[in-house]
């Protein structure tokens, strides 16, 4: 199954070139989530081949992303916040609860945001909460680059290099998971260790 998927990605890819990038990673930054590993891995992978360029492929992807990213953000922001603010209490979200909701990403929004997006199964759906919580579009802009950027570029770099090797990928893959997990971790870690040193400051 997985190779008919990722048989089927690298046809689209390139039948539609970097475009064919963007407009997946795109679907798989916004609403329908799937795996970006069966996209920025076989492109990898043409790239070794001299079939794409290996950097263009990163940065379509990261485009991608971006405009995946963007999509939830504005929907939260202007569809989903409008209803909450004016239906919320039927469903027992107070104005009170959204307005912890817009402190927190003002304070927290940063960390929240970049870490989300190196944590499967988050990392499509963290732009809502920002969203919802109107995280400043800059901050969201940049931290949602960061993440995006390193986690393609780290799924294309392992196309490039073993992009043949399905066996290898799995292994890799769940890897990197864990030493990413581990560094989210660490950084989280050390963010409300800081936070907290700050307080006690004051």
């Amino acid at each position: 199954m997985f190779l008919e998927l990722t048989q089927y990605l690298v046809d689209i890819v390139q039948g539609l070139g970097y475009m064919g990038i963007v407009l997946l990673m795109a679907v798989e930054s916004s609403f329908i989530p799937f795996p970006s590993e069966v996209v920025m891995i076989p492109a990898g992978y043409l790239a070794s081949k001299g079939e794409m360029n290996l950097l263009l492929v990163i940065v379509s992807g990261l485009t991608g992303s971006m405009i995946g990213a963007y999509v939830n953000y504005f929907g939260a922001l202007w569809i989903g916040r409008r209803f909450l603010d004016k239906y919320g209490r039927y469903f027992f979200i107070s104005p009170e609860t959204l307005d912890k909701v817009d402190g927190f990403f003002l304070r927290h929004g940063a960390i929240s945001t970049f870490t989300g997006r190196l944590i499967p199964g988050v990392r499509q759906l963290i732009s809502i909460p920002a969203g919802l919580g109107r995280m400043n579009l800059s901050l969201f802009s940049l931290y949602t680059a960061l993440g995006a950027g390193i986690w393609g570029a780290v799924l294309a770099l392992i196309g490039y290099f073993i992009g043949d090797n399905e066996a290898l990928i799995g292994k890799y893959l769940k890897e990197i998971t864990m030493i990413t997990a581990g560094v989210v971790a660490v950084i989280i870690a050390l963010y409300v260790w800081r936070s907290k040193s700050s307080i006690h400051k004051l």
